[in-house]
């Protein structure tokens, strides 16, 4: 039997799912990431790598023919000629690009997707700018590129998904002219197409983790994309809404939508495009207030038909990158009712209204209009925020197929280059 192994590594925690040719899950894996310093993620990402395939029992590790892994978007460490990183990582969120922005903004163009204080482009050039490290004997890498490196041993490689908040054109399919114009062009890495087999496990990983000698090892995507893969949705005007920690929009469109006034971006889905945007905002800041308990307890109180006349925008800190892009919005959290569970109600519309708001956007700026939402993530379980958020939307809410981002890398493992 011919198995494909998708691992996706989110902010809280990563997964594993084995599926095999006509997409029947076969196994599956869980391992948290705890919150621990920079300087200690890289040893806590690759702990949660080996663990999730050791977890896999021996028997289908022995059949897996083909591995992809995701990432959080825009998540990149500098490593060197041996994969060794010689900064902490940068996670998705770190917005200490700003400090460049007027630098990318002399040369990329107009509402260009670099142009964000998150955006792996400005994050680079952050980087190398205070690097005391020899940044031109060294590999830029993203979180889905170095963790592929750790069982295929090749740097340098990437994905057009990953690579497209470091200024890559997935449309002409190359780095744009205007890029050459910056010093960091010497590092910046091999783009292909996700899915695209870069190279065999290492002798040395095979051994290890009782994987095939030839088992393939594919270029990846983000875990937003992924989500989108696995949950069903194929038609332009369909979307999927991920409610994990943030929240994230992807809407199928026949045409791309490019604006980084609103965080607004495309990928490249074969002849299609997934344009959208992802907010600072969602299941983390209600974590801050409710336990996951609280969270059903209370929500079961809500009526979902009333919309709640609190207005908020729930960040967990300063800054956000969409519906609204704007590195200095404060959280607005206030006022903060005595009862709970207007409160909750009052951050559950919030976020609803957020995802309204970005697919309006992402409409009036010309993508395909929306006709359905799928939703992944651990907000797609509570039933009374998919009420909400179906009155907020005017379209029908429909579960994914497969909620599970990591289904999507599978099924990216086993269709190959997309």
């Amino acid at each position: 039997m011919k198995l494909y192994l998708g691992i996706d590594f989110g902010t809280t925690g990563a997964r594993a799912v084995v599926i095999d040719a006509e997409g029947v899950i076969q196994a599956e894996a869980q391992h948290p990431l705890a919150t621990i310093t920079p300087a200690k993620l890289i040893k806590s990402w690759q702990n949660a790598l080996f663990a999730l395939i050791e977890q896999i029992p021996a028997n289908i590790r022995g059949e897996i023919r083909a591995i992809a892994i995701d990432g959080t978007s825009a998540t990149v460490l500098l490593c060197d000629r041996d994969g060794n990183p010689l900064e902490e990582p940068l996670l998705y969120n770190d917005d200490r690009g700003i400090a460049v922005m007027a630098q990318l903004s002399a040369i990329a163009p107009a509402h260009h997707v670099v142009l964000s204080a998150t955006s792996s482009l400005a994050k680079l050039l952050w980087i190398t700018q205070r690097s005391k490290a020899n940044t031109q004997k060294s590999y830029f890498l993203h979180q889905a590129d170095w963790l592929a490196f750790l069982l295929h041993g090749q740097l340098g490689v990437s994905d057009y998904h990953n690579a497209l908040k470091l200024g890559y054109d997935p449309e002409h399919l190359c780095y744009p002219a205007w890029l050459a114009q910056l010093p960091v062009t010497p590092i910046l890495p091999k783009v292909l197409a996700p899915g695209t087999p870069v190279g065999e496990v290492t002798p040395e990983i095979a051994h290890r983790l009782g994987l095939p000698q030839d088992c393939t090892v594919c270029t990846g995507t983000t875990d937003s994309i992924a989500a989108f893969i696995a949950s069903g949705a194929q038609s332009p005007g369909e979307a999927v809404t991920s409610l994990g920690s943030t929240l994230v929009l992807k809407l199928l469109s026949h045409t791309p939508v490019e604006d980084a006034r609103y965080g607004i971006y495309s990928h490249r889905l074969g002849e299609l495009w997934l344009t959208g945007g992802a907010s600072n905002s969602g299941g983390a800041v209600l974590r801050q207030f409710f336990s996951d308990a609280e969270l059903e307890s209370l929500s079961c109180e809500i009526d979902p038909q009333k919309e709640s006349p609190l207005k908020y925008y729930p960040l967990l800190k300063v800054g956000d990158r969409f519906p609204i892009n704007d590195p200095h919005l404060c959280p607005q959290l206030e006022p903060r009712p005595v009862n709970p569970v207007e409160f909750l109600h009052g951050l559950l519309e919030s976020i609803a209204r957020l995802e309204t708001r970005g697919y309006e956007l992402l409409q009036q700026l010309g993508a395909t209009p929306l006709t359905r939402v799928y939703t992944a993530g651990g907000g797609a379980k509570n039933a009374t925020w998919t009420a909400i958020r179906e009155r907020q939307l005017q379209v029908p809410i429909i579960p994914s197929t497969h909620t599970a981002a990591a289904y999507g890398t599978a099924r990216l493992a086993a269709i190959g280059n997309w």
